[in-house]
């Protein structure tokens, strides 16, 4: 049966700097500075997550400060002219925030981030108070995997489980990521389940086949 694969808890930061509703524009500047982040969870006086203040949140306080935009502008930029004029973490934070669960695996936050358009996401525990932030970057980490990491699990995880007792059939290459399996499959409708099942595996970049022709067919 093929391992269980990493959450967000394995790769999240687990040191997590929030801001109150609060919190004055210059203090929430500082604490992105100081905690090297670009965005904090907002935390109500409960301690659960209520919203994102993000850099981009910030922007148009500089963007506009200076300027008067006109009437178009005024129209298609409402929410940050909004923005422009607030001090404080309450009117600039991005709300309901988007969180995720320590549980879940990555590839859920992964779509949680491209679908929301956000770089980080906070962790939050099922009181929805805030364990952990977790990053792109962050996400990203599984691909640091060591290629020789990689097919051993490929071996124990896809090979064995699926062509018991013919593992020596089957070779597993893998270089940069990109797994090749070489060899003979007699059952030539698992190459399918075999490629999702290989793609699973955390750190794997691609997967290819180089397998020989069935004995049928074999001169």
């Amino acid at each position: 049966m093929p391992g269980t694969t990493h959450t967000v808890r394995d790769v999240m930061t687990h040191a997590v700097v929030t801001v109150s509703p609060d919190t004055a524009f210059k203090d929430i500047v500082r604490s992105l500075h100081e905690g090297r982040v670009s965005a904090l969870p907002v935390v109500d006086g409960s301690g659960r997550v209520i919203g994102v203040v993000s850099e981009a949140d910030l922007l148009p306080k500089e963007e506009f400060h200076d300027a008067d935009p006109d009437r178009r502008t005024q129209a298609r930029r409402l929410a940050d002219l909004a923005k422009a004029g607030s001090v404080s973490a309450r009117d600039l934070m991005t709300s309901p925030a988007l969180t995720v669960a320590p549980e879940a695996p990555l590839a859920r936050a992964a779509r949680t981030m491209a679908r929301g358009r956000v770089k980080r996401l906070p962790v939050v525990d099922g009181d929805g108070r805030p364990v952990g932030i977790v990053s792109r970057a962050d996400l990203l980490k599984v691909f640091l995997r060591d290629d020789a990491e990689i097919a051993g699990r490929i071996r124990r995880e896809v090979v064995a489980f699926l062509f018991p007792g013919a593992e020596s059939d089957v070779a597993v290459d893998v270089t940069d990521g990109v797994v090749r399996l070489r060899g003979r499959i007699r059952d030539r409708s698992l190459v399918p389940v075999a490629a999702r099942l290989a793609r699973a595996v955390e750190g794997v970049v691609d997967v290819r086949f180089e397998l020989d022709p069935p004995v049928d067919d074999a001169s």
